[in-house]
């Protein structure tokens, strides 16, 4: 019997971890892949207060180790389904099933599709969702990368410095992202934006080879020669495992405020996989120890 099970080992879970312990609860953490979540993919880290410029991986990693030395357990199994019964929380796994007193649902969420009829097929054959996880593999070659906010941002900078040649396409006039990041991007020879613009279909045979665009407000077609095309178009919630006990809104976020709370006494939602209106970093730590104290309260019978 765990004080606390949290789903999901990104920076919202990991900090609840640290909360958990640090408040003296007997915490576990379950992740269907590792730890970390999406910063992993994150090159540099430059908004996270107190730290000027850090990777992903080494940010995500002392998250991880500070978790772990406070005395978090931590396996990496995929979560079916979460129970409640009187006043014990069953967490049940493809595995088996753990037991708490209160469980903080920390699920992020996972990259959202174009929904273009040639996308599935070219996945790891020129289409991909993570441009420092990929990249390597179009160096010297002609990249599109589909997306305005701070991670098709992100990834055009890194693919700049791989990428012969990469066409940054936004559906809108203006970015969603940090305009520093832009102002960067705008200074690179090898970087075209595409405005108000939007994909109609992906190209090739075996391997990607073109991606045709269209301009919204012009109408006019344009196929770009590329080998890759890089999608960062927004994120959207794995959450349906958890609709026993909580309420999902209509685009499948948990219906939780700042307070972290769910409609189920002892459940609580932190981090990207709840309704909010900012989803940053920061936001998801100051989550997990918000869920976190909660859950503690809870079980001190607060």
């Amino acid at each position: 019997m765990y004080d606390i099970i949290i789903i999901g080992a990104g920076p919202a879970g990991l900090t609840a971890a640290i909360y958990g312990q640090r408040a003296g609860k007997k915490t576990l953490l379950i992740d269907a892949k590792g730890f970390g979540g999406q910063i992993l993919n994150t090159p540099e880290v430059e908004n996270y207060p107190g730290i000027k410029k850090i990777s992903g991986f080494e940010l995500a990693t002392s998250f991880y180790e500070q978790a772990t030395e406070q005395g978090a357990e931590i396996i990496y199994e995929e979560v079916v389904s979460v129970e409640t019964c009187e006043n014990v929380k069953l967490v049940v796994t493809k595995n088996g099933s753990y037991e708490a007193k209160t469980v903080i649902l920390a699920a992020g969420a996972k990259n959202r599709p174009l929904g273009l009829p040639e996308e599935e097929r070219f996945v790891g054959s020129g289409v991909s969702y993570c441009a420092t996880c990929d990249g390597a593999f179009f160096r010297g070659k002609k990249v599109a990368v589909i997306g305005g906010g701070n991670t098709a941002l992100e990834d055009a900078e890194v693919l700049s410095d791989l990428a012969e040649e990469v066409y940054l396409i936004h559906r809108r006039g203006t970015f969603r992202g940090e305009q520093t990041v832009v102002k960067r991007l705008l200074t690179k020879d090898n970087v075209e934006f595409y405005l108000d613009s939007v994909p109609e279909a992906i190209m090739g045979e075996a391997l990607v080879n073109g991606l045709k665009i269209r301009n919204v407000k012009t109408e006019e077609v344009t196929t770009l020669q590329v080998s890759g095309v890089f999608v960062a178009i927004g994120q959207m919630p794995a959450n349906q495992a958890f609709s026993k006990v909580v309420d999902l809104d209509e685009k499948g976020y948990i219906i939780a405020g700042e307070d972290c709370l769910t409609k189920t006494p002892g459940v609580f939602a932190c981090g990207d996989c709840r309704t909010k209106s900012v989803r940053q970093l920061a936001t998801a730590t100051a989550d997990g120890a918000v869920a976190a104290l909660a859950a503690a309260a809870h079980v001190n019978g607060l």
